[in-house]
């Protein structure tokens, strides 16, 4: 800068903007230059200022801007400042030692930005749709070979952090409103069970009140996209996730490629509103399962398992799916006679097989069956014939059964007076000859012989076709059925009038099975909601609220890592053949009350495996039609992600075709805190290896599948070559071995994550402190093991992100995501202790605590 005054010029620090990147050639950049005294007390005055556009300074020819420094009032000018250009990778002569001495000094932040826009050449209109009010920094770090590598770190609010938990609580709400509408269908019921079904939906409508009010009140919020650590407390914000973001590491390096790596930062998923006194969600359902068989005795209920009533549920799914499909199919297959040739009927009569096929197998099970007698004892009068005839007088012509004693599955028999004294179970229930159980079995005939008798239509007009296919090639159905039929004339009206009554006759068969299925099951759960009394609803809106935050995390992480892979043929091989695993890094103590968290925590994500995507294209490319949108019920939930036209086209046969897209969910934990350290002297870790070694074998089993179904050359490349069977099995090895803090655990867990194209979450109790810490460790790492970043420089690079130093005694905003843009010169939550203090801590932790009891025992002798 040359003023007034003086001749010599001053240097300013420069800054390095890639010709590339067309975010910054529409940057202004204001400089503002200020003089400092130096004394006991450094005071500043403004000098004056001046603007640019990074699209001039990329257009001089002379590779530099001459600019007039301004005063404030803009009345006079009060020097001059020069911006230079420089190009990536560049170091002028003489100036290394100068650069290497200053960045001993200070942090190479040389950017910083909240212009609230995604920055990506290809898809950001894509992920500006979803990824809202980004803050970016970029800093430069030198390189082994003396180069200039330039950092990116991208941060960015989520829409699905509100917009995910919002439709799956309006989801609840509908489901629960059938459930009740499916209890009222059982019909009449004998006075025991309907005062019960009475509670039962009294529970349910006060459910449904609750979800209707928290809806209520998610749809008035405006503001952030992301809920606070300081709000985790507020039960109508329970169904959201805390501090969910986005975070993306762009490095640019000369004479190479830009990479990306992504993370997804979220609070732990966890019920924190309604507390952790009593554990979390895995502690919880287990004694609530063992509770469950004393009250079903209490209820005079039948206990069934939680595979059985899971089993239920997926019934009820499929009647729901299913039966209306059939129903299309069939009268497709009506249509498709009148007017087209016999290829398309065979293809429609085809799909109606299969439907119909599946339709059985789902449905023709024990447990329906079961039900179905189940259901006809808790009919009104109902009276077995144990109670009305006696052995020596027999009902005439009735064959001898044994109604004195339950029959099991497993042969064993069990007398009234022992089936009294325990829980009755699914597989010991009594068979009433009061009701006919072949009733069940014809209805199944009946739709055998719907169903062959359209397929039997079918061949027969197959075969005349065949017959006279060279006389008549283009003829429809009704030409050949009135002009080739080799037995008596057969006119088109009559065989379609053949065809709609057998077709019709299987749409009513399949609608009594369904029907009978549906009410059948609607009991099984009946049953169970008797049972659970008020603290198993409780449950489910603790899991409801749990998984809510779990989902809109996923959702937000498969949306980053679909768009990000558009153009990578592999990725989206590897996506439609096996899926991909999401990895969540969890940070939390086994100790106190993140116990609970964690018990909820792991339970949310294994909830996660019912959940598959789907792609779909975009009704337009406003943002509103981009938004990923969630159907379902709480057994099988589906996201679809909707791409613009452009993008959509280009996709793969298998994903154009909706075909359902899954993600493997695994959690690995490791606490990391003081409280981990109490937790391993003198508490309990069970539960820490017992998640991390189940997962595991997850994780193994996912690897076995993707090498045996995909080529190696879907994968992406790393400098450091590797092998990911033996980064398996070093996890493997970690994971039973007896380590405190195993860190380990959690870096190699990441890179497998990464090198299977996978989704990487990292999480602690509120995504603030240990989990940025985690995050920047891992950048850092890959900047070194990826980039060639000189060793010499990073603790300086971690230092660096982890303050988000601006300049001396100058504070980063967004180094805490709740401090938005209100606090200036605030210390940033995300400043973390010393190295040193670090390595001791636990150290100092054992000598504090003696120091106390001494102090306690001295102070009551």
């Amino acid at each position: 800068m040359e003023g007034e005054g003086t001749r010599d010029p001053m240097f300013l620090p420069g800054v390095s903007f890639p010709p590339d990147w067309p975010v910054y050639r529409e940057t202004l950049i204001k400089l503002s230059v200020y003089g400092v005294n130096d004394g006991l007390q450094q005071t500043s005055n403004f000098l004056g200022s001046s603007s640019f556009s990074v699209a001039d300074l990329l257009q001089s020819k002379d590779q530099q801007l001459s600019l007039s420094l301004r005063t404030a009032d803009d009345s006079a000018t009060v020097g001059t400042v020069v911006v230079s250009r420089m190009k990536m990778g560049e170091i002028e002569d003489g100036e290394v030692d100068h650069i290497t001495a200053d960045m001993h000094q200070k942090c190479t932040l040389v950017y910083e930005s909240s212009h609230g826009r995604i920055n990506d050449q290809d898809n950001g209109p894509i992920m500006n749709a979803v990824f809202k009010n980004a803050v970016c920094k970029v800093y430069r770090f030198q390189t082994v070979d003396s180069k200039w590598m330039l950092v990116r770190e991208q941060m960015a609010e989520c829409t699905l952090s509100f917009s995910v938990p919002k439709q799956l609580i309006a989801l609840y709400i509908q489901e629960d409103t059938c459930r009740i509408q499916e209890l009222k269908d059982l019909g009449e019921l004998s006075p025991h069970w309907d005062n019960l079904r009475k509670d039962v939906i009294s529970r349910y409508d006060q459910i449904i009140k609750e979800y209707q009010d928290t809806l209520a009140e998610l749809e008035k919020l405006t503001g952030p996209l992301f809920k606070p650590s300081c709000s985790k407390g507020q039960k109508y914000l329970e169904f959201i996730p805390i501090n969910l973001h986005t975070q993306r590491m762009q490095v640019t390096c000369p004479r190479k490629t830009d990479s990306f790596y992504d993370v997804v930062t979220v609070g732990a998923p966890a019920a924190h509103s309604q507390g952790f006194k009593n554990g979390g969600l895995q502690k919880l359902l287990s004694k609530y399962e063992t509770e469950k068989k004393s009250y079903s005795t209490a209820y005079q209920c039948i206990y069934y398992p939680p595979e059985q009533t899971a089993k239920a549920r997926e019934i009820l799914c499929v009647v729901s799916q299913l039966q209306p499909h059939i129903s299309a199919l069939a009268d497709q297959l009506l249509q498709t006679a009148q007017k087209s040739p016999i290829q398309p009927l065979r293809d429609v009569l085809k799909s109606l097989e299969e439907k119909t096929e599946q339709f059985v197998h789902a449905l023709k099970d024990e447990l329906v069956k079961s039900a179905l007698l189940a259901l006809h004892a808790a009919r009104p009068g109902y009276v077995s014939k144990s109670q009305t005839s006696a052995p020596s007088s027999p009902h005439p012509g009735a064959t001898e059964e044994p109604h004195s004693v339950c029959n099991n599955v497993d042969g064993s028999q069990t007398t009234p007076k022992e089936s009294r004294a325990s829980p009755v179970r699914a597989d010991s229930i009594p068979h009433h000859k009061e009701y006919d159980e072949e009733e069940w079995d014809r209805v199944w005939a009946s739709v055998a012989k719907s169903l062959n008798c359209v397929i039997a239509l079918v061949d027969k007009l197959q075969e005349q076709d065949n017959n006279n296919l060279e006389s008549a090639p283009g003829h429809t159905l009704a030409d050949v059925i009135t002009s080739h039929s080799p037995d008596p004339p057969l006119t088109a009206e009559v065989w379609q009038d053949q065809l709609g009554v057998v077709v019709q006759t299987l749409k009513e068969s399949v609608a009594e099975v369904a029907e009978r299925a549906r009410r059948s099951v609607s009991f099984i759960l009946l049953q169970e909601a008797v049972c659970s009394t008020a603290q198993g609803l409780q449950l489910q809106q603790r899991r409801d609220a749990v998984f809510s935050q779990a989902l809109a995390a996923l959702a937000c992480g498969f949306v980053m890592r679909l768009y990000a892979g558009l153009e990578d043929k592999g990725f989206l091989r590897q996506l439609h053949a096996v899926g991909l695993v999401a990895q969540f890094e969890s940070l939390l103590s086994t100790y106190s009350e993140e116990i609970g968290m964690l018990e909820d925590m792991e339970v949310g994500i294994s909830d996660l495996h019912r959940v598959a995507f789907r792609i779909t294209e975009a009704a337009s490319e406003e943002a509103f039609s981009m938004q990923p949108t969630v159907s379902g019920r709480r057994d099988r939930y589906t996201v679809e992600v909707p791409l613009p036209h452009h993008a959509f086209q280009v996709l793969p046969d298998e994903l154009r075709q909706g075909k359902p897209l899954h993600v493997l969910p695994v959690l690995f934990n490791v606490g990391i805190n003081e409280q981990q350290t109490i937790a391993e002297r003198f508490g309990d870790i069970s539960l820490q290896e017992r998640i991390n070694q189940k997962n595991f074998e997850i994780l193994e089993g996912y690897y076995k599948s993707l090498t045996n179904t995909v080529s190696s050359e879907c994968l992406p490349c790393f400098q450091t070559q590797t092998d990911i069977r033996e980064l398996l099995d070093s996890l493997g090895h970690n994971v039973v071995t007896k380590k405190r803090k195993n860190v380990e655990i959690l870096w190699l867990a990441g890179m497998i994550c990464r090198r299977i194209n996978g989704i990487r979450f990292t999480s602690c109790k509120s995504a603030k402190d240990r989990t940025s810490m985690s995050v920047t460790l891992e950048q850092c790492s890959l900047l070194r093991d990826e980039h060639q970043l000189n060793k010499d420089y990073f603790v300086r690079a971690l230092d660096c992100m982890r303050s988000g130093l601006l300049a001396p005694g100058e504070v980063a905003q967004w180094d805490d995501p709740e401090v938005g843009s209100v606090a200036t010169n605030k210390p940033a939550s995300r400043h973390f202790y010393p190295i040193a203090l670090l390595l001791v801590s636990s150290h100092l932790l054992v000598v504090w605590l003696i120091l106390s009891l001494v102090f306690l025992l001295a102070k009551y002798q």
